[in-house]
């Protein structure tokens, strides 16, 4: 079952997105990164395309 984030469709702010370019910075994996910030793992993987931000991929 999927996990419900309760933040759906709120804007980003300049604090999430600071944490977000960390957090792929540091090699965290898409889910990691999603736990962390409390949002959909889509919402991550469209602002990181948004912004130019690359996500590590698991293998």
């Amino acid at each position: 079952m999927a996990e419900r984030f309760e933040r759906h469709r709120q804007a980003w702010t300049h604090e999430e997105l600071e944490k977000l370019k960390l957090l792929a910075k540091k090699g965290m994996a898409l889910k990691a990164i999603s736990k962390a910030m409390t949002r959909s793992e889509e919402s991550i993987k469209d602002r990181a395309k948004l912004d130019g931000i690359g996500i590590a991929k698991l293998r």
